[in-house]
């Protein structure tokens, strides 16, 4: 059974910096472009970045560029998400997600990925 597991949200203030990390079993791991979402109370889910397969390439939203880093280690099996510089609008619940095609190049869209974590909160106080 494919399973991804986040962790490390929390309650920060603005300005602050989290590390998300998520987990993931039950699927070759390595063979899966991974993405990070997420979704504010009373709005659609919304992407926020993704990573290639072998590492090196990353894609980001307009509104994280430059404050969020994306990696993974697919030796651990393990897909982070660094965010810094935190606001207010960055409060929300954060999924990661599995690209549901093998081999597939990364992409923005919602409809793309076949498996998510079961998501963590992530608070920004002002």
């Amino acid at each position: 059974q494919v399973q991804l597991v986040e962790s490390g949200g929390g309650l920060v203030q603005a300005g602050g910096s989290l590390r998300l990390s998520c987990a993931a079993s039950g699927r070759t791991f390595s063979m899966y472009t991974m993405g990070w979402f997420r979704q504010a109370p009373g709005k659609e889910r919304e992407f926020v970045a993704a990573i290639s397969r072998n590492e090196r390439s990353t894609l980001y939203a307009r509104s994280v560029q430059g404050r969020f880093t994306i990696s993974r280690e697919n030796a651990k099996n393990t897909l982070s998400l660094q965010m810094n510089s935190l606001k207010p609008e960055d409060t929300a619940v954060y999924y990661c997600a599995s690209n549901s095609r093998p081999f597939a190049a990364w992409s923005q869209v919602v409809g793309d990925y076949d498996v998510w974590g079961q998501g963590t909160q992530v608070t920004v106080s002002s």
